[in-house]
Formats: C-alpha cells, sequence, structure tokens
C-alpha cells in the first residue's frame, strides 16, 4: 500500500509505483469518485482521440476516395 500526504494547498503526489502501474505521464488527467462508503477512486481519464494525433507515419502511397472504399467492399 502506498501513502501520500496532503499539502497546504490541497495537493497530493500520487506514489512513483502508482504512476508507473497506471502509466502516467505529467499533465495526464484524472477522475476521482468518492464511493458511498468513503472510499476515493482514482482513475486515469481514458486519452481523447485527439491525444493519439501523430502517434502513426502519414500515409503513404496510392489516395483512395471515400467512393473506391464503398466500392471495393461491395
Amino acid at each position: 500500500m502506498s501513502q501520500s500526504t496532503l499539502n497546504s494547498k490541497g495537493q497530493i503526489t500520487i506514489p512513483a509505483d502508482i504512476r508507473r502501474a497506471l502509466g502516467l505521464v505529467d499533465h495526464d488527467r484524472l477522475t476521482l469518485t468518492l464511493m458511498p462508503n468513503g472510499t476515493v477512486l482514482l482513475r486515469a481519464k481514458n486519452k481523447s482521440i485527439l491525444d493519439l494525433k501523430g502517434m502513426l507515419p502519414t500515409a503513404s502511397g496510392i489516395s483512395v476516395s471515400i467512393e473506391e472504399m464503398s466500392m471495393g467492399s461491395a
């Protein structure tokens, strides 16, 4: 079990082992949910599709229109 301390600004530091386990990096967004039993559930917020932009190399080669793609699947 990891522990953290609340500072005077209301901030906590998430221990390194937890950050690694969740794959967190600087500026990642988190959600905190207060459960009925008083437990706080911390989750790494799912990344937006916009966060994925630029991860794959740009396509090179033949361009195909949507119409051509539609004809190919018929």
